[in-house]
């Protein structure tokens, strides 16, 4: 299941649920995004044909990043560009999060381990922008 966040018509995230039960390539984002996210389910001896990647200049305004939560759950908050709060999500262990637009923060639900796969390189300094978090009495978990 692949659940879109989506603010005044704008994909700012998908969350990636149940998803081990396809066989063969499945991506889950749309192909013109810059970051792409599948899963591969083959059986013993599939055959992958031997391959590379053309180069190619590519053009990234913003960092996409995906967050594959191992274990425990997670309170997303999402935001717009001029830091304004919108709303919260919840993911919990086996759950993929594809962030695209916007702003966002997390705070930890339970205990978590997780992967997190951005484009590069990455330098903190001017790639990334933090700003005071919403007063948790303001969050709504939608």
């Amino acid at each position: 299941m692949i659940q879109q966040i989506k603010h005044k018509n704008k994909l700012y995230a998908l969350i990636i649920r149940n998803f081990r039960k396809k066989k063969g390539v499945s991506f889950f984002t749309p192909k013109n995004l810059s970051l792409q996210c599948g899963y591969m389910n083959h059986k013993k001896n599939h055959f992958i044909k031997p391959h590379s990647h053309k180069k190619r200049l590519s053009k990234i305004f913003y960092t996409s990043e995906v967050l594959c939560l191992l274990k425990g759950k997670l309170r997303v908050d999402f935001y717009t560009d001029k830091k304004i709060y919108l709303f919260s999500k919840i993911i919990k262990a086996n759950d993929i999060i594809a962030l695209i637009k916007g702003s966002h923060g997390f705070k930890t639900i339970e205990p978590v381990q997780m992967i997190e796969v951005k484009q590069g390189p990455f330098h903190i300094n001017r790639d990334k922008v933090r700003f005071e978090k919403i007063d948790e009495k303001k969050i709504k978990v939608k």
